[in-house]
């Protein structure tokens, strides 16, 4: 990892060859159409590839790629021209890729060395559409170059392949619950149910070190739950509820790949026998975008990743309909849901400063227009969380 000086100056001193994963540049990218496509095609190349760091302020033999000097950049303004180039990526490569960092380092001779580290993309291939440029790059050890057609298909499948997992992860995953292959014995009623998929947890062998949170179970508290037990089990580890007739209410499954699936069956419980079914518009809301919070600080504690599909899907909800204060708004007849599974659209994570509301918005909506509404009532017209009760 690049973080300071020393390290860049270890790449010049150990002649660190430019490489599949590395590359020098002796000045930043002006304003040009040239420059900013190249530099684009620079930082898509990595994404498209295996990652990497293509570090701005070292001076590089142009034939060998061998590092000669840490010379630094004259930066006026670093967080400006941060801002710059981050915006230049966002604008010029589609699609977006995630979890791109720029990281300035100021060098002892106070210049500034500048290194841009882009993951390999799992939502890939990008490719550079700025001025209609309109090309995909990969790379080698000899730099980077335009894909082609062959290339570019098995590029496209690829993506295709791991997209398709993670939705026929959830879709069996549904399957089990429906069944009651519940990893604790689980409450029949109406249940909601939270996946958080990393990409990365489709890796072949892909595991983490869950005794990170499994020696803090505090950390990962079900949906709707003040208390809950603890265990290691077959998938990874476990925390969940106690209940009536020793069934649970809710539980959090965490896998050993990283992946998290939250149910809880109690918010949607109607109070009576014979009683109208109803989703508590603002309580599940609240408790949702609460455990979200949670469970994506257990990724990052795990270090993984972006980007992160959500899912959220509602079971056992046919003829449920949205419980809203009717003194608030005009509501001329109340509409349900007329199916008994709410299979929601994914949303995609694309790092961890997205705000949890903000994620789950789509989602919400979602059910709203299920039960006749154009959108969630609780967000105000900024797109902020705002219940009126």
């Amino acid at each position: 990892m690049i973080e300071k000086e020393e390290d860049l100056q270890a790449l010049v001193d150990n002649s660190v060859l430019e490489s599949k994963t590395i590359e020098y540049k002796q000045s930043l990218p002006s304003n040009s159409d040239k420059d900013k496509k190249e530099f684009l095609a620079d930082v898509s190349s990595f994404a498209n590839a295996s990652g990497g760091d293509l570090i701005f302020g070292i001076i590089a033999d142009k034939k060998t790629g061998v590092p000669k000097s840490l010379g630094g950049l004259i930066i006026e303004n670093i967080d400006q021209e941060v801002l710059r180039l981050e915006n230049m990526i966002r604008d010029g490569i589609a699609t977006r890729i995630p979890s791109v960092t720029t990281e300035p380092i100021k060098l002892s001779n106070s210049k500034f060395a500048l290194v841009i580290r882009i993951p390999k993309s799992w939502v890939s291939p990008h490719r550079v559409i700025l001025g209609g440029h309109d090309k995909f790059y990969s790379r080698s050890s000899n730099g980077k170059y335009p894909l082609d057609v062959g290339e570019l298909r098995v590029a496209f499948n690829l993506s295709e392949t791991i997209t398709e997992r993670i939705r026929n992860f959830r879709q069996d995953r549904i399957s089990k619950i429906v069944a009651n292959e519940t990893p604790v014995s689980f409450y029949e009623n109406a249940k909601i149910v939270l996946h958080l998929i990393p990409i990365l947890s489709f890796n072949p062998a892909q595991a983490y070190n869950i005794g990170k949170i499994a020696s803090h179970p505090a950390s990962m508290p079900p949906i709707y739950c003040s208390g809950w037990n603890n265990r290691y089990n077959l998938d990874g580890f476990l925390t969940y509820s106690g209940g009536r007739e020793e069934k649970s209410h809710s539980y959090v499954q965490l896998f050993r790949n990283g992946v998290i699936e939250a149910v809880e069956g109690l918010l949607l419980e109607p109070y009576h026998k014979g009683e109208r079914l109803i989703i508590p518009s603002g309580a599940y809301e609240k408790e949702l975008i609460s455990s979200l919070t949670d469970y994506l600080s257990i990724l990052k504690t795990l270090n993984i990743e972006p980007p992160i599909f959500v899912f959220l899907t509602l079971l056992g909800v046919r003829d449920y309909s949205m419980a809203i204060d009717t003194s608030r708004f005009w509501i001329n007849e109340v509409y349900i849901i007329d199916r008994d599974i709410l299979v929601l659209p994914e949303v995609i994570i694309e790092n961890y400063d997205d705000q949890p509301a903000s994620i789950l918005k789509p989602c919400f909506d979602s059910i709203w227009n299920a039960c006749g509404f154009p959108r969630s009532f609780n967000y105000n017209d900024e797109g902020e969380w705002a219940p009126k009760g």
